[in-house]
């Protein structure tokens, strides 16, 4: 019998423990790329979603600086109508683009509670558009509101695997009637 006979089974133990160590650096570089890249569009993701919070809130702010203008809202800040249709135009518009990243980027779920928030935010600004200065009704759409905003931050959170977090709901002053 040959030499090369006599090493032959050496010699196809050294190709397949090769092929093995190959497809196990293979398949831990695609795993390795798959958790890369599930990280980055996470951290995108996240990013999307604090973006589009902070456009909205810019917007619930301005609303409570105008409602404090009324009478209605506790807010120390008040903005006079004037003062304050240019700067919730400019929120408006700031809120566009990031509403379209998170239909982009966003869960299903994440942007459905979105949708709730943001409409709600506008039936705010309407509200106050109109000057109307019933306290009742401002008051339930500050509930309606903070509530959106809740279910908006715990849509994000389960999207995201984020541990609970605080709800953002504390007591206020009552609006005192500047008029």
């Amino acid at each position: 019998m040959s030499a090369f006979i006599q090493q032959l089974p050496a010699l196809i133990g050294v190709v397949i423990g090769a092929l093995g160590s190959y497809l196990a650096v293979v398949r831990g570089d695609q795993a390795r790329f798959r958790r890369e890249q599930a990280a980055r569009w996470e951290e995108r993701r996240f990013a999307v979603y604090a973006d589009y919070a902070r456009t909205l809130k810019t917007s619930v702010t301005l609303t409570y600086r105008l409602a404090a203008h009324f009478g209605i809202d506790p807010h120390p800040h008040p903005l006079t109508p004037e003062e304050a249709k240019p700067l919730l135009a400019e929120a408006a518009i700031a809120r566009d683009p990031s509403g379209e990243a998170l239909i982009l980027l966003g869960s299903p779920a994440v942007v459905e509670k979105a949708r709730e928030w943001v409409v709600t935010a506008m039936e705010m600004e309407r509200f106050l558009r109109e000057e109307r200065r019933d306290p009742r009704a401002w008051q339930a759409l500050l509930e309606r509101q903070r509530a959106g905003r809740e279910g908006y931050y715990a849509a994000v959170r389960e999207d995201l695997a984020l541990p609970p977090g605080h709800s953002a709901r504390w007591p206020l002053p009552p609006a005192v009637s500047q008029r």
